[in-house]
């Protein structure tokens, strides 16, 4: 159990790790004036000069893209530093599907929606290389990984406390329990008391948004008066 546990982890950091590097593989192919230009998924993030028929433009921050390449770099960084420090276990699944699923909205997405290509002129035709959805297929594996490690080591601290802890499915169940029967506890208002504090809350904003003006009114003034001099 634990070889398969380590192999789970050593396979999301290869996987997050993957995911950076397609981040550096072609992205995107726009036709400006006739010239076909090929940008990589860190220039659209980061923005670049770029030469097209002699011109060179400098490239506009795509930050949908750079957010994407942002949450990968720490999510890699996340299951690296698990390695020394079991905690972060936790959030690199949390930071990976995020990622994960931002990046299949934006390869199931038009271009114009996500690549800022305004510096280009004549723009004829923008698509994205197969590699986008790529990345976003790296970055579910490195999730599904992640949380594998996640379950299994859990599953092995368990076993080793001799019933002293509970698995995380376990304690998220007692966390629901505990919640809805917290719940039945609370005290609903009648009708009648949610009229009636409902209308106090009207005419308090009434009363606070009357005093504002006539304070804004008579500052306003003053400084006609003020400025009149």
């Amino acid at each position: 159990m634990k070889t398969v546990n380590r192999i789970c982890q050593i396979l999301a950091i290869v996987f997050g790790l993957g995911s950076l590097v397609l981040f550096f593989t072609r992205f995107a192919t726009i036709v400006s004036g006739g010239n076909e230009v090929n940008l990589v998924g860190a220039q659209l993030g980061f923005g670049s000069k770029i030469t097209v028929a002699g011109t060179e433009y400098n490239m506009a921050i795509s930050s949908d893209i750079l957010f994407c390449f942002i949450l990968t770099a720490i999510s890699l960084l996340l299951s690296i530093f698990s390695f020394k420090s079991k905690k972060l276990r936790y959030f690199a699944p949390g930071v990976g599907i995020i990622d994960a699923v931002y990046m299949l909205v934006i390869a199931l997405s038009s271009p114009a929606a996500f690549v800022d290509r305004r510096p280009l002129p004549d723009i004829t035709s923008a698509e994205y290389s197969p590699f986008v959805l790529i990345t976003a297929i790296a970055l579910f594996a490195f999730t599904a990984f992640a949380v594998a490690y996640l379950l299994i080591d859990d599953y092995i601290e368990v076993k080793e406390s001799n019933g002293a802890k509970q698995t995380i499915i376990k304690r998220i169940i007692r966390f629901f329990r505990d919640y809805k029967s917290e719940i039945k506890k609370i005290v609903w208002p009648g009708w009648k008391d949610v009229a009636k504090n409902t209308v106090i809350v009207l005419i308090m904003c009434l009363i606070i948004g009357a005093l504002i003006w006539i304070i804004d009114f008579g500052l306003g003034k003053l400084l006609e008066l003020i400025l009149g001099a």
